[in-house]
């Protein structure tokens, strides 16, 4: 059995379908109200921050998959994170079970150095310390041999269906409905971004290989960076709109901030868009070399082509 914790999100949904193709029908899912990906699939319904019925989704599992998120609401990060973390690593150490964890780079600095596994965390506001110390928890428990364990670490997402990110919310959805995208400080810096598919691939590959546990683990993105302003060129030339976009300054951040609980929230994240973001995943490449990266091109017109496949569809009903 392998059982995804957290399953009702993008990538939780994508690494359903890699593992129903590639390694297994025997899969759970795992959320507060779970719907199947595959007909196969088992639902049962738990909530992370109880522990027992964190034990209960766990029980009978091989391997477990974190994908959880939360939303960007700061306090609630805080407060829930550590105990999600917590109730997990038990569930899996009482039953026996591996466990993937899925995780972001806010511990990270925000700088323009190259970040590899080995980054030191150097975390900015408190959701990145947070992050850093659920990390942190679980490397412990892995030192202390209470549980088989992983972490695979991806950069910011883009991708289709219900990802959540601000690439999509300010650069893709606008362009894709006509209108002009938003970008936070800089059009000129280099950014890495990961496709949601590949990182939920990459993350079945991993968990179903065994000699990658006790280890983290870099997800694979595509090394041809792009800037935001080339980025933005790319993806309009693909949903066959105009590239139009804005550049918001910190002051206007700060400004919308007053009336969004969600922008207040992300102004943690600001400074790593004014600098370069070079995120690194040449371990699981040479791991895996025949692993293959979905290019930006592709990954916007699979992003253009599921949406016209969506418009059809509703349209149709």
């Amino acid at each position: 059995m392998q059982t995804i914790l957290g399953a009702s999100g993008q990538i939780g949904h994508e690494l359903a379908v890699h593992l129903k193709r590639d390694f297994t029908d025997d899969i759970r899912l795992v959320s507060r109200n779970p719907k199947k990906v595959n007909e196969s699939d088992q639902l049962h319904k738990a909530n992370l921050l109880d522990a027992e019925e964190t034990k209960r989704a766990v029980e009978g599992s091989e391997i477990v998959y974190l994908t959880a998120g939360l939303p960007m609401d700061t306090k609630l990060w805080v407060e829930q994170w550590p105990v999600i973390m917590r109730n997990v690593i038990d569930a899996c150490a009482r039953h026996g079970a591996r466990l993937v964890f899925f995780d972001n780079t806010y511990m990270y600095p925000q700088t323009a150095e190259p970040q590899t596994e080995d980054t030191e965390f150097r975390p900015f506001g408190e959701k990145g310390r947070v992050r850093a110390a659920i990390a942190e928890d679980l490397l412990t428990a892995m030192e202390q041999e209470r549980l088989t364990a992983m972490i695979c670490r991806a950069p910011e997402f883009y991708g289709p269906g219900k990802t959540q990110s601000i690439t999509n919310s300010a650069i893709i959805e606008p362009l894709a409905q006509g209108r002009a995208a938003r970008v936070f400080l800089r059009d000129d810096t280099l950014r890495s971004l990961i496709y949601t598919p590949d990182a939920s691939r990459a993350m079945a590959l991993l968990g179903n290989t065994p000699d990658a546990y006790g280890q983290t683990w870099h997800l694979p993105c595509d090394d041809d960076r792009l800037t935001y302003r080339a980025f933005i060129h790319l993806a309009a030339e693909q949903f066959g709109a105009q590239p139009r976009y804005r550049v918001l300054k910190r002051w206007q951040l700060r400004l919308a901030g007053l009336f969004s609980s969600t922008v207040r929230d992300a102004a943690e994240l600001l400074p790593r868009y004014a600098v370069d973001n070079i995120f690194v995943s040449d371990k699981f490449k040479a791991r895996f070399p025949d692993f293959p990266v979905t290019t930006f091109a592709r990954g916007l017109a699979a992003i253009r082509d599921q949406r016209c496949v969506a418009k059809t569809s509703s349209a149709v009903m």
